[in-house]
């Protein structure tokens, strides 16, 4: 956590400066004012007593407690809008930050992440870290400040005694609930956090899985498992609820003893003639404004483990490691040589791929095809650059693949995996997300390329809304119109996973056909496992389940 607020600091240092400066002026004015008013009162009081009450002087010191009370709104508005806004801003560049980790982490992580279940988290973590600075540090930080400074006050205005029997009270006695309240939170605070992710998660799968669910008759068995998780949640959020009020009355106690404390003392002290009992009441009623100093922690104990799993989990999203290209191209064609390629996924007993080598030149077709496993869809995943190699070498372009520019490598290659996301939009709103500049005809032209054109107008042309995940589609349609898309940007080699899948014989020679006649120069790398694609590619390489070698034939 200290991390993420130095994190949050560094991108809203001076607004967080001056807010944690109003949050101490608001302490202090709060002390100060409650100790004028009882020094007033009492030393107002024993003046009458006294016979001096004409001559007493009520102007200054009334003055000062209005300008206290003013001065003390003025800078508690200050304070919350400055540190709101602040912390607000910053957790939205760390927002900002998550997500373009999150789209650069390889491609081996991406694929097991599920969309509404990470950014559920992404966002839910966001938000817990805005009690980090609020809740925590900053409040920590002006209450310590406070005490030195009440501490030093009392000393000088009234007795070291009591100066030390407010501060060691105060310190050891809050100390003390708050470490109790966070320990006995933890958990309840971390389940709860869970459950609510686990909530929402399960509300966004049960709204898009509702028509599936209503024809086998689950629809209500899940929606009673959701309803049940939020159960669980409110549980937690209740024994959160009671930690944080019996906190609140500890710290409540706390205040009221070293209160009683300090009265005693200053009595005492004020009969033995140390001091006047104007002084004594300053002490007590100083020590009634501290409590102010420690009430606000209470919450923060009570959300220690939600901000800690938070902060954790976003410090270590931020420090993935990121793979910098030095952008030193030598050449930017699409001949594509791998050598003695090898890779092994985390954990698994043998590689996927072992010793593999192969080459491509410009305008050639090349279908890899062989068993379920034997690594076709990971040899185009390390030849797009998504997946790096154990061992081996990947050079495109006589430049060796990792060295190639981000930006460059996906101007000149393209991949279309098994599985491609539609979103909801029009067709034309579709085809553009690979090129927004093109034209209507353009678009015609390539939907006509996958034998798509004529599906469109009768749908109504590219003016057609698909709904979410392109769904107004048939699977073969939407396996076109992703082709098309792909093809917009008019790779120079063009990396393809089954891309006839769904398609009948004759639509998918077509459609193959179609892609060359689009792409004439271009060099092609399929991963097939249809006749109509391997018959198609110029080339067929075999890959057979490592330890056997990869074997191809012309």
């Amino acid at each position: 956590m200290w991390r993420t607020f130095r994190m949050i600091l560094g991108d809203q240092k001076t607004a967080l400066m001056r807010g944690a400066a109003l949050s101490l002026a608001v302490l202090v004015a709060g002390i100060a004012l409650l100790g004028l008013s009882g020094w007033f009162i009492i030393a107002a009081a024993a003046a009458g007593l006294a016979g001096m009450g004409a001559v007493f002087d009520v102007f200054r010191p009334s003055a000062m407690v209005r300008f206290l009370a003013l001065g003390r709104t003025a800078a508690r508005y200050g304070e919350r809008l400055m540190t709101h806004d602040a912390t607000l801003r910053a957790l939205t560049s760390i927002r900002v930050r998550l997500l373009a980790a999150t789209i650069s982490a390889p491609h081996d992580v991406l694929v097991r992440l599920r969309g509404p279940q990470a950014l559920n988290r992404l966002m839910a973590d966001v938000d817990a870290l805005d009690g980090v600075p609020l809740r925590l540090i900053l409040p920590i930080t002006a209450g310590i400040a406070a005490q030195l400074l009440t501490f030093a006050m009392l000393w000088w205005l009234v007795d070291l005694g009591v100066a030390l029997w407010i501060a060691s009270g105060f310190l050891v006695a809050s100390t003390v609930t708050l470490y109790l309240a966070a320990r006995i939170a933890a958990d309840a605070s971390r389940n709860e956090e869970a459950g609510s992710q686990a909530f929402r998660s399960g509300l966004i799968d049960l709204i898009r899985a509702r028509s599936d669910l209503a024809v086998y008759g689950q629809l209500a068995r899940h929606g009673e498992a959701v309803l049940a998780t939020d159960a669980r949640r409110q549980m937690d959020r209740g024994r959160l609820d009671r930690i944080e009020r019996r906190a609140g009355f500890a710290l409540s106690l706390t205040g009221t003893v070293v209160a009683a404390g300090a009265l005693a003392l200053g009595m005492t002290l004020a009969q033995a003639g140390a001091i006047t009992p104007a002084l004594a009441a300053i002490g007590f009623f100083a020590s009634l404004a501290l409590v102010e100093t420690i009430g606000p922690l209470r919450r923060a104990m009570a959300d220690l483990g939600r901000m800690s799993v938070a902060a954790r989990r976003v410090d270590a999203s931020l420090a993935s490691d990121r793979i910098e290209h030095d952008g030193n191209l030598l050449g930017k064609t699409a001949d594509l040589l791998i050598e003695d390629l090898s890779f092994r996924r985390d954990g698994a007993a043998r590689p996927v791929l072992d010793r593999v080598s192969l080459s491509l030149a410009p305008g050639e077709s090349l279908a890899i095809t062989g068993a379920s496993g034997s690594g076709k869809s990971t040899m185009l995943l390390l030849a797009a650059g998504l997946l790096r190699p154990d061992s081996g070498r990947i050079v495109l372009g006589s430049v060796p693949l990792d060295r190639w520019d981000e930006t460059e490598l996906r101007s000149t290659l393209t991949l279309v995996p098994q599985r491609s996301a539609l979103m909801a939009g029009t067709i034309r709103e579709a085809l553009q997300l690979a090129a927004p500049e093109v034209t209507d005809a353009d678009l015609w032209q390539v939907l006509d390329a996958v034998a798509l054109a004529g599906v469109m107008r009768a749908k109504g042309g590219l003016d057609f809304r698909l709904g979410p995940m392109g769904s107004g589609l048939s699977g073969g349609e939407a396996r076109r119109l992703v082709l098309a898309r792909s093809l917009l940007r008019r790779p120079q080699l063009l990396l393809l996973d089954e891309p006839t899948e769904g398609l009948d014989e004759a639509t998918a020679l077509a459609v193959l056909n179609g892609i060359r006649k689009y792409l004439p120069d271009a060099s092609i790398l399929t991963a097939s496992h249809r006749d109509v694609e391997t018959s198609w590619n110029g080339r067929v390489m075999i890959l057979e389940p490592s330890p056997a070698a990869a074997r191809g034939f012309p």
